[in-house]
């Protein structure tokens, strides 16, 4: 399950307007109904984006089928339920917009049997644990002027066990960082600990040579008394700065 604000802030984030949109880890499909809202808040058109997805869990597949066709969405989420990294199934797309909820630290990915993988640019992800295994991943699907976006646990922002860290700086050098934002705990249902954002993208132009970073572990608000949810206009502050930073070059 994807809380709404990380598809409402991935997508505001993204702003994807036109071109190919891609979730590597779809679930029912959340993301792309969203894009459509956003491209018809903006006077655009759905038929303006092409939505590729893929999910490994057969009902959660099935939904999300269900869910693009009720929409009148055209979508491609390949031929069959099947896990990303063993079978993907758009080994050749290279997306505009990639948006996720990955699995935060996966460890039974199977990552023993992919250390050839020719994903792995910058780096083969440990065995044990799959987050830059699925950044890799995200990076390898990204068109030359493609962004993505992306949840990861805040260890994926320090972590340097089994070459993560090399891995980090690897892909820090090649300039596709754009923008970090860290966010506060409590904010999913299944675990307490802190995530972060990930911007990547192949193309800054003027904003070559630079990250924005942004500390938001201060917004949102209790529910109860171990959840956390951020509301529109936490959104709207976090989205607004990185398009004004964006715009300011």
């Amino acid at each position: 399950y994807t809380r709404r604000w990380v598809v409402g802030g991935l997508v505001e984030m993204l702003a994807p307007y036109r071109g190919r949109v891609f979730d590597r880890c779809c679930g029912s499909g959340g993301m792309f109904l969203q894009s459509e809202k956003f491209v018809e808040a903006h006077g655009g058109r759905m038929g303006d984006l092409s939505v590729y997805g893929q999910e490994s869990n057969p009902n959660t597949f099935k939904r999300a089928k269900m869910n693009l066709a009720i929409r009148g969405i055209e979508g491609d989420l390949g031929k069959e339920p099947a896990d990303s990294f063993h079978n993907d199934q758009h080994p050749d797309l290279k997306a505009d917009y990639i948006l996720a909820n990955p699995p935060f630290n996966m460890s039974d990915w199977g990552g023993d049997a992919l250390r050839e993988d020719r994903r792995w640019k910058f780096g083969t992800p440990p065995a044990g644990n799959a987050n830059f295994a699925w950044v890799q991943h995200f990076i390898y699907h990204l068109s030359p002027n493609g962004t993505a976006g992306f949840v990861l646990a805040n260890g994926s922002m320090s972590s340097n066990t089994s070459g993560e860290g090399e891995i980090r700086k690897a892909i820090i050098e090649a300039d596709l960082v754009d923008c970090m934002v860290a966010l506060p705990g409590q904010l999913f249902y299944s675990t307490q600990i802190p995530v972060c954002l990930w911007f990547l993208t192949r193309s800054k132009q003027e904003r070559s040579g630079k990250t924005l970073f942004i500390d938001a572990r201060k917004l949102g608000t209790l529910t109860d008394r171990v959840h956390r949810d951020l509301a529109d206009a936490d959104i709207a502050q976090i989205a607004g700065t990185y398009h004004a930073w964006k715009d300011a070059g």
